[in-house]
């Protein structure tokens, strides 16, 4: 699979409902992510909106696909690369769809009736889109002056 850019170029063809995306993740998602996308053993994946830019550093950010991630496209790519942990690679791109509906249902991104698919799950803007800044240095890092 090539992967998918932001602008949804390189999605399969697919979809999946946050309805389906709550029942495979509960079957494939949840020893690992806990019951309220929580965290455990694996990640948390909802919740610490603005805690990047929080003025309180003590704190620290949360990094979850609620507060830290750009694209939604990302997160198919992700899920279907890398998840579930024992069987990478193993979900249906149907069964992506409706996770990555789930989690985005979840994090108050997307509402609980939301079918998500390569135009829809590319439509979406993640609450931290613009919280990213540009890298102005050269790529060509072998020089030192």
């Amino acid at each position: 699979m090539v992967r998918p850019l932001p602008d949804g170029r390189g999605l399969p063809e697919g979809s999946g409902s946050v309805e389906r995306g709550k029942a495979v993740y509960d079957n494939q998602c949840m020893a690992c992510h806990g019951d309220q996308l929580q965290g455990g053993l694996g990640d948390r994946l909802v919740g610490g909106r603005d805690t990047l830019v929080q003025r309180d550093a003590s704190k620290g950010p949360v990094k979850t696909v609620e507060s830290y991630w750009p694209y939604s496209t990302t997160l198919f790519d992700y899920i279907k690369r890398a998840m579930p942990l024992l069987e990478p690679g193993t979900m249906s791109n149907d069964d992506v769809y409706a996770v990555s509906g789930y989690i985005l249902s979840k994090a108050g991104i997307v509402g609980p009736d939301a079918v998500m698919d390569r135009q829809s799950l590319a439509r979406i803007q993640m609450p931290n889109r613009n919280g990213f800044i540009p890298d102005a240095r050269p790529e060509d890092f072998s020089r030192t002056q």
